[in-house]
C-alpha cells in the first residue's frame, strides 16, 4: 500500500505542474487608462493567450510590449488590430501619418488602434507596431476588480471600477 504522504505529494507536483503551464500559456493583464472604451474599462481585467501570437486577425484585441521610449515602459499596451502585414493602412492612420491613401503594412508590422480615439495613442500617432512585441491575444474578458473606497464620511465601502 502507498503512503498517504506519497498520494499527496503527487496531487502537490500535479498542481505545481498546472500551475506552472497555466501561466507559460496566459497572462492577467489589468486595463489601465480609458483607451479601449467601453469594451473595457480601467480596471477591468483580461486574460491573454501568449500561444495565439502566430493566429492574430482583423478585429482581435492584442496585448503589446511597450517599447522602452514609451511614457510607461514595462506596461503592456491593449490595442484592437486594424491591419496586419500586406493590409492597406486604414485611411484615418494614413490621414494623421501623412501617408499615401494606398499604403500596405509593412512585414513584421502590425496598425493598432484603440476603440476610444480621444483616449488612446496608437498606430495614428505612432505608426505600425512591431509584430515581435505582441504578447498575446485576448481570449476574457473578466469581471471588474473590487476596489474598496471611502466615502464622504470617511466609511469604506466596496465598489467595482465601473463606479469612477
Amino acid at each position: 500500500m502507498i503512503p498517504l504522504y506519497c498520494g499527496a505529494a503527487v496531487t502537490l507536483l500535479a498542481g505545481a505542474l498546472a500551475g506552472w503551464w497555466l501561466r507559460r500559456r496566459f497572462l492577467l493583464v489589468t486595463v489601465e487608462g480609458r483607451s479601449m472604451e467601453l469594451g473595457h474599462r480601467p480596471g477591468d481585467r483580461v486574460l491573454v493567450d501568449r500561444r495565439r501570437t502566430g493566429s492574430v486577425h482583423v478585429g482581435d484585441i492584442v496585448v503589446i510590449d511597450r517599447d522602452h521610449a514609451s511614457d510607461r515602459p514595462g506596461q503592456p499596451m491593449i490595442k484592437r488590430v486594424a491591419a496586419l502585414p500586406g493590409d492597406p493602412v486604414p485611411p484615418e492612420v494614413c490621414a494623421f501619418q501623412h501617408w499615401p491613401l494606398h499604403s500596405r503594412v509593412p512585414p513584421d508590422q502590425m496598425v493598432l488602434l484603440g476603440d476610444n480615439p480621444a483616449a488612446s495613442v496608437d498606430s495614428r500617432q505612432r505608426g505600425f507596431f512591431p509584430t515581435a512585441r505582441l504578447l498575446g491575444v485576448v481570449v476574457r474578458h473578466l469581471h471588474r476588480t473590487q476596489q474598496v473606497r471611502t466615502n464622504q464620511d470617511g466609511a469604506r465601502k466596496l465598489s467595482s471600477a465601473a463606479e469612477e
